[in-house]
């Protein structure tokens, strides 16, 4: 059997009893078929099962180093090492071909972008002023509320806007907020009493008040879609020349800066975020560094 042969056969066991997506499959195949194609011109001949379980570690390495002088990044080509893995698992269990080489590769690992935050003047203008560039005093009243929630207490816009309005923290509420975060999990944030009373002024407005109506809504009275709120936001970061990574999630990224800035434990931090781990919250402090050395940089009488 070719290895071609048998790159077919994974597909189909993937398609049939795996059951992955079409599109799923269709990433494989190809992610495959340029192994493959690699491997045909790295050995002089099209490979077969034998010569697979006979590659060693720098021949899985030159396929590596192939693929990032093509242009494909650490991530593509960690994609393409798992579709590789996959089918040698696959050839394992149905055709008894072994190759331990694959075991001594690591992952390519991506570089983890810094969170970009807002500067705490430029956070501040925005919540105050989003709701100018409204119609009507109702959406006003929501914009306005809507964002000072996001940048208060750090949440993701989904968290935002799964809130119903029996959720709501008022003034003369307990100031914590149940979040109900990624995979179902809750957690308490602290809302400001400042945001408070904006999101009071917003039911004010609401056409719905019934506890289990969605908090933040359309105009035509349903929950309002991510993809509202961002446009609203695109076109006030446009009008006030805001950079533009000003977006509902950098709102929540300035929430953790500034408040790493100033004190902020990170554990705490980690727990009002929802971080599932410490090393995600620890982003932060590379933020906090990269402007101190930039101001070092652009101060420090020796930095030249």
């Amino acid at each position: 059997m070719t290895a071609e042969e048998a790159r077919r056969g994974f597909l189909d066991w993937l398609a049939a009893e795996r059951r992955a997506s079409p599109r799923t499959v269709a990433a494989y195949g190809a992610d495959l078929g340029q192994f493959l194609g690699f491997l045909t011109g790295h050995l002089g001949e099209e490979p077969g099962l034998a010569a697979l379980a006979r590659l060693a570690a720098r021949d899985f390495r030159a396929w590596l180093a192939a693929l990032a002088a093509a242009g494909n990044g650490a991530a593509s080509r960690a994609r393409h090492l798992a579709a590789v893995r996959g089918f040698f698992r696959y050839l394992a269990r149905r055709r008894g071909i072994e190759n331990a080489a694959l075991e001594l590769l690591r992952t390519p690992r991506k570089a983890r972008r810094l969170p970009r935050a807002l500067s705490i003047e430029a956070a501040g203008k925005l919540v105050a002023e989003i709701g100018e560039e409204a119609e009507t005093p109702a959406e006003a009243a929501r914009d306005t509320a809507l964002f000072a929630l996001l940048y208060g207490s750090g949440l993701r816009i989904g968290e935002a806007l799964g809130l119903s309005v029996g959720d709501a923290p008022l003034p003369d509420r307990n100031d914590l907020l149940c979040v109900r975060g990624k995979g179902a999990k809750e957690r308490l944030v602290p809302v400001l009493p400042a945001v408070r009373r904006a999101i009071a002024e917003w039911l004010a407005h609401h056409p719905d008040r019934h506890s289990a109506a969605p908090l933040f809504v359309g105009v035509r009275g349903k929950r309002l879609a991510a993809g509202v709120a961002e446009r609203r936001l695109r076109a006030f970061r446009r009008l006030h020349g805001l950079p533009e990574h000003t977006t509902p999630h950098a709102l929540r990224h300035s929430f953790a800066t500034h408040l790493l800035a100033a004190g902020g434990d990170l554990r705490s931090i980690q727990e009002l975020l929802g971080h599932a781990s410490l090393s995600t919250t620890q982003l932060y402090t590379a933020v906090d560094e990269a402007k101190l050395l930039a101001v070092w940089k652009t101060s420090h009488p020796r930095a030249g």
